[in-house]
């Protein structure tokens, strides 16, 4: 017997909640940590390399296109490592109320949106 359940093929009306939003930040954040991490060695060997490169990748960083590429990789950083806390002290069993859950969530996300803005206006 097959049951007729209304199904919702628009995945721009479904509202998650917040902790499952910061739990999948968390995971698309350290992903994209991940796969930048070559090109963030590569840039660091080549800064080391010589004080010309190291003038060289100065300079390019100092694009506006780049600077935005660092303020996106600074808010992967914050935010896995706010949300990374958030989940290993959810192991330990603090804060595992829904209510205290939902506030934690909310911290985090106001100490990622911070700590960006902070590092953005340093950098620009």
């Amino acid at each position: 017997m097959q049951r007729h359940r209304p199904k919702n093929l628009n995945l721009f009306t479904i509202r998650l909640p917040i902790n499952a939003v910061v739990s999948i930040l968390h995971r698309a954040s350290g992903m994209a940590l991940f796969l930048a991490l070559p090109l963030i060695l590569f840039a660091f060997q080549y800064s080391v390399r010589s004080p010309e490169s190291y003038a060289t990748l100065a300079n390019l960083l100092d694009t506006w296109f780049l600077k935005l590429v660092l303020i996106s990789l600074a808010w992967a950083f914050f935010h896995h490592f706010f949300a990374g806390i958030r989940h290993l002290m959810q192991d330990i069993h603090w804060m595992t109320s829904l209510q205290k859950a939902r506030f934690s969530g909310r911290v985090v996300l106001w100490l990622v949106g911070v700590s960006a803005l902070i590092f953005a206006f340093v950098i620009w």
